[in-house]
């Protein structure tokens, strides 16, 4: 019986190329994931824009994807490097630039786009914080096809389970004779679905970015924290452990407490000027 049940299982094979021109060169499907995300977030940034919930013109919304771009693939190879890899930063540190041969991290890329939004608030003489909140609502849809590529790439593959809808990995250590979480599509749900349609309806069915700027981006990080912790329950880790802790589990924690304090602090902060005003 345990036979049949393992031949039911998906058999995932790394399909990485929508198109392959070469063994090595065609349009990934990670690829595509950034600029699907990219589009995404330009199309949702001009909407707002539209409705006068942003202060950024088409002009100044280029400018601002611009930034992103560079902070978001910056930020997410040298993360990996440092979180994931550090070892090579002293013995082949110009592997950093390497990018076709993947290694992101998520909480190197959200540092990077914390800087770019500071460079831009700056530069356009905007509020920093609505900045933040505008920015933040536009990272789920990046994070959620991020991770379908991740799955059709094989890649941070689930811990051995016999959940009648595992998967058998052929990239796992194991070549795909232990079946696995699918990891990768839980955490498109949760990083990527939820958190998008979460930050729309508080983008748009509420008075947030008026009455509370800022409180957006605190309740981001601590809810897609203790997703991300909830995702890495069935996620097989990819470094080494901290305190019985996998690195991307320590790292959210860290980012979920961040993000507390910024709600805290962001809702402080209006209810103080509401008492000056009156």
């Amino acid at each position: 019986m345990e036979l049949l049940r393992v031949f039911a299982y998906h058999v995932h094979q790394p399909r990485p190329f929508l198109i392959q021109f070469t063994e090595t060169f065609g349009i990934r499907y990670y690829g595509l994931a950034y600029i699907l995300g990219f589009l995404v977030g330009a199309w949702l940034l001009s909407r707002y824009y539209r409705k006068g919930l942003s202060p950024y013109n088409s002009e100044q919304q280029t400018d601002l994807f611009v930034a992103l771009i560079v902070a978001v693939v910056a930020g997410g190879r040298v993360g990996y490097f440092l979180f994931y890899t550090p070892e090579l930063i002293l013995s082949e540190p110009w592997k950093v630039f390497f990018v076709w041969e993947g290694g992101m991290a998520s909480h190197g890329g959200f540092t990077g786009v914390a800087v770019a939004t500071l460079y831009i608030a700056r530069k356009h003489r905007q509020s920093f914080w609505l900045t933040a909140d505008l920015v933040c609502s536009l990272a789920p849809a990046g994070l959620l096809f991020g991770r379908i590529a991740n799955y059709l790439n094989g890649e941070l593959w689930g811990k051995v389970t016999d959940v009648s809808w595992a998967v058998l990995f052929s990239t796992a250590p194991d070549r795909g004779t232990l079946p696995r979480h699918p990891s990768q599509l839980y955490e498109a749900a949760l990083e990527g679905l939820f958190m998008l349609l979460y930050s729309q309806y508080r983008i748009w069915k509420t008075p947030t970015l008026k009455k509370h700027p800022g409180s957006l981006v605190g309740e981001f990080l601590l809810i897609y924290s203790i997703l991300r912790v909830v995702g890495e329950q069935f996620r097989e880790p990819d470094a080494a452990l901290t305190l019985g802790l996998s690195r991307g589990t320590t790292l959210s924690i860290l980012m979920g407490l961040a993000g507390l304090v910024i709600a805290v602090s962001t809702r402080e902060r209006t209810n103080d000027s509401r008492k000056q005003s009156s």
